[in-house]
């Protein structure tokens, strides 16, 4: 299959966004904010709608909304000390109806928007992987520099706060770099299946219960592996590369539960 240029294409772009969610998931997960992905998924969802609609690059639309909607969920949860979960099951519901309706004065409901909602290993274009690795590289380095402030967040943000940690600036951070890695994922994965790539390897890494360094590797392994086995059973049986990665991670989950059960 990698006599195909469009297979090259999508497992370059397919183990960097591995790479860049199970990482960055981690963190959100430990901060009880896996709704995050989720909500912000949707809000790409409304940038690839205006793209689509407008004639713009989709992809850099996704990453322009997702970001502005990161930062505005950060800022009312500060701001006016509404429950987050709240906040995410308005933007996620809110989302998905403004790209609807978006894509429908557009006339834009074509194969393109079928591409962005479940992934498409064809549609990975050689300007998406160079986004991918140019944002990707940004947004991991920026997790790794800051990986110690932001466990210690995730741990227990009050501490953090009378510590000396920089918790806003941090937190915006976070939601910042989850918001440009979900918006760089949905060629692949799409935006409704990207939030479990995002969640459920730091899940299945939490049953091994191990420190917290082995449970980035853990996570990172399981998602690295769903996604090298997603795209392989696309390739080959003609299925939606986004929902067998999901699939193949559900599987994976499952073991790791049925191997730590006590």
């Amino acid at each position: 299959m990698f006599e195909y240029e469009f297979m090259q294409r999508a497992f370059t772009a397919g183990i960097l966004i591995a790479t860049l969610a199970s990482i960055s998931g981690l963190f959100v997960v430990l901060k009880r904010y896996s709704m995050m992905s989720e909500t912000l998924a949707h809000s790409a969802l409304v940038g690839v709608a205006v793209g689509l609609v407008a004639g713009y690059n989709p992809l850099w639309m996704a990453v322009v909304v997702a970001i502005l909607s990161a930062w505005l969920i950060e800022y009312l949860r500060i701001s006016f000390s509404l429950y987050s979960d709240a906040i995410l099951a308005i933007f996620l519901s809110g989302s998905l109806a403004l790209s609807v309706i978006i894509v429908s004065l557009g006339g834009a409901f074509n194969n393109s928007l079928f591409s962005y909602l479940f992934g498409s290993i064809l549609s990975v274009s050689d300007e998406d992987v160079m986004t991918i690795v140019i944002f990707g590289s940004i947004a991991l380095s920026l997790l790794l520099v800051f990986s110690k402030e932001l466990y210690f967040i995730a741990y227990d943000e009050e501490v953090a706060k009378v510590s000396g940690v920089k918790v806003k600036f941090l937190n915006f951070l976070l939601v910042t770099v989850v918001a440009i890695i979900i918006a760089l994922s949905i060629r692949v994965v799409g935006s409704l299946l990207i939030g479990a790539l995002m969640v459920i390897p730091t899940v299945s890494a939490l049953q091994y219960r191990v420190g917290f360094f082995q449970t980035a590797l853990i996570s990172l392994f399981i998602a690295l592996l769903s996604v090298s086995a997603g795209m392989t059973l696309s390739f080959y049986y003609s299925l939606p590369s986004g929902a067998t990665i999901v699939l193949c991670v559900l599987s994976i989950f499952i073991l790791s539960l049925l191997v730590n059960k006590k």
